[in-house]
């Protein structure tokens, strides 16, 4: 057992013993169909927190020879299924995590480093065939499988850490890209490489180095999608076993949305708030809001607006395919929008090609980057939505009027209004305060139609639900009556207590005083 070739089972068995674990060996069956065919390059990209490593551990210990892991699986979905003997413990395997080789090696030298770290193991093992002075790993590997037949298996986390933190030096770049193409592409010793890093492998420049491999990343995670975070069936449970509430928790940790499963969560963070007993911003034990404070102020035309329009429950179109997957060329809006989905701060919608904030963690990020940022327009918004929550709790129609006046004076410069779509995410943005303690929903399917906006109180709070429909150059009354025609409240099910129907037009006519709006209270039962 080694570091780097077969380094064993101990890191995934440590993380079977903690005490929150999921089992998500059902991944290991989707890798070995893989095996040895021309699918067998795999870059798995996910934002920090995402449980990369421990996939990596986990694969570790089901192919890694040299260890008998069949006692550590026992119990899980994969000891059920056909294959499991057939590739148990079966591989030579080399694992490479690029952050400590680029932390160790002298500046420049990664690759030399890496070459002489991994030779060394092997020479333990195979060091018969590797007699000749200077023989490159590419190379070693290659003599292994002629002497030998044996195939190895690699595991890469990390991948893309040079990208991202030697963003200025394309020479090292092109070099690292270089090495990998060598190790990897048409390699008759690879039986499977699975890398995983934040970013996709695809464009560099006109450097094209890893082509060969198959992308499966947060715009599109194909049949990996269950094992990219927590499933709503895994995070129902965990809530039931900690009595934690399901609904709270979905509004801090949920939004990751992909193709087949539409709720996926942040695992970290779920685990963290199931052991800490409290629904919180996790993410910042790792991240800082510096971080997205620096794409959020990058200067393309129309980002600010679309960023504004996501903080008011919106989303916005973004075009995936012109990101160059680095973090340093970005050409349009839709680029650094695409990098903020990478990094975990966007969820995306691969069906309607949509960008938006999956959760009250992330909602926390953008306001800490706003804090600091040259967005003092929008947090004036912000710091008055707590009295336009307790003006129309009070039923206070006439003060809710005149406070959404004054939040459109100051994101009009950022978000134009010109129809019912804009002017919803511009009242999302005022009512921002209203997402501690309610669940909001934009476009509510309800009855005859959809709800504009829907606030669904979390069990926490004794507040009544709302249900606010909009109108543009239109009256409040006809809003309110849509409400009740249509049977919105429908919609609430399960819901039994109090509900505010808010109306509100906006007259873009009335230079002074744009909006008007209408409350009435009502019942469940009591349209």
């Amino acid at each position: 057992m080694g570091i780097y070739l077969n380094p064993g089972n101990q890191a995934y068995e440590e993380a079977t013993c903690s005490k929150i674990y999921i089992d998500k060996t059902g991944l290991i069956a989707c890798t070995n169909e893989l095996l040895k065919t021309k699918e067998k390059y795999l870059c798995v990209s996910r934002p920090r927190r995402f449980g990369k490593s421990m996939t990596l551990e986990m694969l570790a210990a089901y192919y890694s020879c040299g260890c008998d892991s069949r006692e550590l699986f026992a119990g899980f979905k994969i000891a059920q299924h056909k294959d499991f003997e057939k590739h148990l413990n079966q591989y030579d395997l080399i694992y490479l995590n690029m952050q400590q080789f680029l932390i160790e090696a002298d500046a420049g030298n990664v690759i030399k480093y890496l070459e002489q770290e991994v030779l060394r193991e092997l020479r333990k093992v195979y060091g018969q065939y590797l007699d000749r002075e200077g023989i490159r790993l590419a190379a070693a590997l290659r003599e292994i499988f002629v002497e030998t037949g044996r195939q190895f298996i690699f595991l890469i986390d990390e991948w893309d850490c040079v990208m991202r933190e030697r963003q200025e030096s394309e020479a090292m770049q092109k070099q690292y890209l270089d090495f990998l193409r060598d190790l990897l592409k048409d390699q008759p010793y690879v039986a499977l490489a699975y890398v995983t890093g934040i970013l996709p492998v695809k464009k560099y420049g006109q450097h094209s180095a890893l082509n060969m491999f198959w992308e499966y990343s947060m715009t599109n995670q194909k049949m990996l999608e269950e094992y990219t975070g927590f499933t709503e069936e895994e995070v129902k449970a965990l809530c039931e076993r900690y009595d934690m509430d399901f609904e709270e928790i979905s509004s801090w940790y949920d939004g990751y949305r992909f193709k087949n499963y539409k709720h996926i969560y942040n695992p970290k963070s779920v685990v963290e708030a199931m052991t800490c007993r409290d629904c919180s911003n996790y993410w910042t034990s790792t991240e800082t809001y510096e971080a997205l404070k620096i794409y959020m102020e990058m200067d393309f035309d129309g980002l600010r607006a679309e960023i504004v329009q996501m903080l008011g429950g919106g989303r916005v179109r973004v075009n995936t395919r012109s990101f160059q997957n680095d973090m340093r060329n970005f050409n349009t809006k839709d680029d650094v929008l695409t990098l903020l989905i990478h990094l975990g701060y966007l969820g995306y919608d691969s069906n309607e090609k949509e960008a938006f904030i999956p959760n009250k963690e992330i909602i926390e990020e953008f306001e800490n980057a706003m804090s600091v940022g040259g967005w003092p327009n929008v947090m004036n918004v912000l710091k008055a939505s707590e009295k336009l929550l307790e003006d129309t709790l009070r039923g206070d129609a006439e003060s809710v009027a005149k406070e959404l006046d004054k939040a459109h004076s100051e994101v009009a410069s950022i978000l134009t209004y010109n129809d019912e779509n804009s002017l919803g995410c511009a009242i999302g943005l005022a009512y921002y305060s209203a997402r501690k303690d309610y669940k909001l929903i934009r476009e509510l399917p309800a009855g005859k139609g959809f709800a504009d906006i829907a606030f669904l109180p979390l069990p926490h709070t004794n507040n009544p639900a709302m249900v606010v429909e909009l109108k543009y150059d239109r009256s409040v009354s006809a809003a309110i009556q849509q409400i009740k025609d249509r049977k919105y409240i429908q919609a609430l099910e399960g819901y039994t207590g109090e509900i505010l129907l808010v109306g509100v037009n906006y007259n873009k006519d009335k230079a002074n005083k744009p909006h008007s709006c209408v409350i009435e209270r009502v019942g469940k039962t009591g349209i």
